[in-house]
């Protein structure tokens, strides 16, 4: 930021559980801070509070996940009062709920309104559109990926100028494989159920239990692959189930019905990623709807770990074919199974080349300190832009 100028940014987002869009939240509050500004985060909390304070963050609780309408309204008029008290000069809005009670209070506080779109949002009514369109009504707006870029222009017909493409980042110092001590991937190898010279390929989907994101077909897949060879692979899931508990009991009984419950492991949320990078193989991402830009996919590559990843969204700008990883139909089965095999039939010294080259190009386009240093020039312009209005 400009010498001297003091930048307050109130960021608003549901709950700082775990996901893209709460690692986002943190490393601007970690970069705003570090420019000598203020970083406060409306929201719910949770678990990632503690990271929040150690980033130079500050929350301001409030129920931002509710979809109430008066609990809406009321936080509007509490992030008003925020915004005046603290002298904040950009509200930036990180989702659909949350996002109507930061647009009014930036509207009624007159402060620059900045939205980030982290997804893709269906629309299969005039209502859900209406719902959805908070977020293109920002002065402007930041698209995690190029695909989502676009996205937005054309169900929005935005002016393209006012639409940023930003892709998200990665730590890339705490994504680091030379990080990793080799006894700890042991211990968590062990836990997962890996004897010490258990030669399987370890496949990881680490993703939210959401049917989206492809589990149930990653694990038919893998019962065709276990019918033909057995004793092949091992099948990481490592992700929260976030309250969904009848989709974890699906998972948990087409598991069982098919028998593989020595071939896959439910480990449930997982905090230290690069960990379970590093005692993996191989990182699938098997969504049957499109990724608005699929971080998990960037983050398994910065560690050396090629990809195996649906062929739609932000995937397809993130994993290159044939050499980070494989590319595959959305919800075929067979592909899946055939793209894993591929992988089991790969000699250890091809896998590691593919990770090497997964890792050098996260680190040309997907840093963490890129990210930053694009959505600071993006309030840099919104002060600007505000400003020449008001003269």
């Amino acid at each position: 930021m400009q010498e001297g100028h003091i930048l307050t940014v109130l960021q608003v987002t549901p709950e700082l559980s775990a996901g893209g869009v709460e690692r986002t939240t943190l490393e601007m509050a970690e970069a705003i801070s570090r420019a000598g500004g203020l970083a406060l985060v409306a929201s719910a909390g949770g678990r990632l509070e503690p990271d929040l304070r150690a980033a130079g963050g500050e929350l301001i609780q409030l129920p931002a996940a509710t979809k109430n309408p008066i609990t809406a309204i009321s936080n509007a008029f509490a992030m008003a009062k925020v915004v005046r008290e603290r002298g904040v000069q950009i509200v930036h809005a990180r989702s659909r709920a949350p996002a109507w009670s930061a647009l009014a209070a930036a509207r009624m506080t007159r402060t620059p309104f900045l939205t980030t779109f982290h997804g893709i949002y269906n629309a299969r009514s005039s209502l859900k559109r209406l719902y959805n369109s908070v977020m293109a009504r920002g002065d402007l707006v930041i698209a995690n990926s190029e695909y989502t870029r676009q996205h937005v222009i054309k169900q929005y017909n935005i002016d393209p100028a006012r639409v940023i493409a930003i892709p998200r980042g990665v730590d890339l110092e705490h994504f680091d494989p030379v990080r990793i001590k080799p006894d700890d991937i042991a211990t968590l190898r062990s836990q997962w159920g890996l004897a010490e010279n258990d030669k399987r390929i370890v496949f990881i989907i680490p993703a939210r239990l959401t049917r989206w994101k492809g589990h149930l077909v990653l694990i038919e897949a893998i019962k065709h692959i276990e019918a033909k060879r057995p004793g092949a692979l091992k099948l990481i899931i490592a992700g929260d189930a976030q309250g969904r508990r009848g989709y974890h009991e699906a998972i948990v009984t087409n598991i069982e019905a098919n028998k593989l419950q020595d071939v896959v492991a439910v480990v449930g949320h997982v905090r230290q990623m690069p960990l379970a990078f590093a005692a993996s193989d191989v990182a699938v991402f098997p969504s049957i709807e499109p990724e608005a830009f699929g971080r998990g996919a960037v983050e398994a590559q910065a560690m050396g770990v090629p990809v195996i990843a649906s062929n739609l969204g932000g995937f397809t700008e993130t994993v290159v074919e044939g050499e980070t990883g494989f590319l595959v139909p959305a919800g075929n089965v067979t592909a899946l199974a055939t793209a894993m095999e591929r992988f089991i039939d790969l000699a250890p010294e091809t896998r590691v080349k593919m990770g090497q080259k997964g890792r050098d190009r996260a680190q040309a386009l997907y840093s963490k300190e890129a990210l930053q240093t694009a959505t600071l020039a993006v309030y840099e312009r919104l002060l600007r832009e505000a400003k020449e209005r008001k003269t």
